[in-house]
């Protein structure tokens, strides 16, 4: 019978313990809520207080410019063909930019996953130092390291590339190596067992798992390098985004051209991203069928 009494209590106080910690959690949760909607709007405030308008006086004219570019293009859609035409050579500057830029920057991220992972690196004390690396070339945004390039090396498609390619490395070292530490270390070792150097390792015992993954992550970043191989024409880098800029800065007049471009770019991320996802479906699903066989 004192066994039974003890045990009802100990279960009581569990759970006393366990609706006081919900409780403390749900008082957390309130108050961390309350700070993160108490910052946005002080933000907000001052954000709107620094502009030279208003958003609540301005909010009401936010479809104006698109209207303008619409109404004007749609007066011209007989020139609409024309101008893709005219500008399909921009488009292949930006695909090229943006392809040169992710395999650059692929090939720079897989470097830089080998050398921070643990159990993978050839030189284990500077792992560390590869992660940092990592780390400052995706903190800093490519059209900063754009703006350096261009007044090294003046404009042009180069230093869009190298910018963007720094970048990639940056982030797709960040994905690759979380992609290395759920990759098997036993066909490593029974390759450093038989002899192996760190290269033949790698190439034989870990790319054959991580492949799928690395290939899948250089798409999706592909996709995303399209967009800002056009951000970076807006810096004087060539492409899309140089012509864009060039026939928005005209403004009237010359809308019709901006949205050609803009039709131009957007059929093209859509086409890309679906061939993507296509292909990145495949790679997956292949993997897992051959690891299932």
């Amino acid at each position: 019978m004192t066994d039974l009494t003890a045990g009802s209590s100990s279960v009581d106080q569990i759970r006393d313990e366990y609706t006081a910690m919900t409780q403390r959690k749900r008082v957390y949760g309130g108050i961390l809520l309350i700070l993160f909607v108490a910052l946005m709007a002080a933000g907000f405030r001052t954000a709107d207080s620094r502009n030279a308008g208003g958003f609540v006086d301005g909010w009401q004219r936010v479809l104006d410019y698109p209207t303008e570019v619409l109404s004007e293009a749609w007066e011209k859609i007989a020139q609409m063909l024309a101008h893709l035409v005219t500008f399909f050579p921009a488009l292949v500057e930006t695909l090229n930019i943006a392809a040169a830029a992710t395999l650059v920057g692929t090939l720079g991220g897989t470097f830089l996953a080998l050398m921070s992972t643990r159990g993978m690196a050839v030189w284990p004390s500077l792992i560390p130092l590869f992660r940092r690396i990592a780390d400052i070339c995706r903190a800093i945004p490519e059209i900063v390291i754009a703006l350096v390039l261009i007044f090294v090396l003046g404009g042009g498609p180069v230093p869009a590339m190298i910018a963007i390619a720094l970048h990639t490395a940056g982030a797709l070292g960040k994905l690759f190596s979380e992609v290395n530490e759920n990759a098997s270390l036993k066909p490593v070792e029974g390759l450093h067992s038989a002899g192996a150097n760190w290269s033949q390792r790698m190439y034989l015992g870990v790319i054959p798992q991580v492949g799928p993954n690395y290939v899948s992550y250089a798409l999706l970043r592909f996709e995303i390098n399209i967009r800002a191989s056009a951000i970076m024409g807006f810096v004087g880098a060539g492409g899309l985004g140089y012509e864009l800029r060039n026939a928005m800065s005209w403004g009237q007049g010359r809308y019709d051209e901006a949205a050609a471009i803009f039709v131009l770019l957007f059929v093209t991320i859509v086409i890309v991203d679906q061939l993507s996802g296509f292909l990145r479906d495949c790679l997956t699903h292949g993997s897992e069928k051959g690891a299932s066989v």
